[in-house]
């Protein structure tokens, strides 16, 4: 995938065929993509995002995004993307073009301590990773904005509390 030019949907990032996966820091992000390149997915095949360049990418993709991105989840996704990279969350983008390969890639990097990894199908976005504590599932809106699967409907805990699951284990 070329960070310079990612693919979009109505102007906003959809990565169609890939698994995006969210690490608290570099360092696991690293080891999980050693990890799923023995499982034969090429260095080429992946593209690596900090913190800094998903937030530039995403204010990016929000001026030029149109009304109709708002028919599906990918405005509330790229929120979601950007409330993890202020709180320095890391990002890793895998080609997966099958269901079984995306699992067989998030399964490759649950041990590294993902956090989140959702493919991107070309109409559905699968959670591959359940969040540490479940929480029951709300509906969804462009204006509630994504379902963070915390008691608060926030990142921000949700984030907080797989930190404190991931620090458990």
């Amino acid at each position: 995938m070329d960070k310079q030019s990612p693919p979009t949907s109505f102007g906003v990032f959809k990565p169609v065929g890939h698994v995006l996966i969210q690490f608290a820091n570099l360092r696991d992000l690293e080891a999980a993509a050693e990890s799923i390149e023995r499982l034969g997915v090429a260095l080429a095949d992946m593209a690596m995002y900090t913190p800094r360049q998903m937030i530039e990418q995403i204010d990016k993709e929000m001026q030029a995004a149109s009304g109709v991105s708002a028919i599906g989840q990918e405005i509330n996704l790229s929120k979601a993307h950007r409330a993890a990279a202020e709180k320095g969350r890391h990002f890793l983008v895998v080609a997966a073009p099958t269901d079984e390969q995306a699992q067989r890639i998030a399964d490759a990097a649950r041990p590294w301590r993902a956090e989140r990894a959702q493919h991107y199908g070309r109409f559905i976005i699968e959670e591959l990773i359940e969040p540490a504590q479940p929480q029951p599932q709300v509906a969804e809106s462009p204006d509630r904005g994504l379902d963070a699967q915390s008691p608060s409907g926030t990142e921000e805990e949700r984030m907080v509390r797989d930190e404190a699951a991931h620090a458990r284990r």
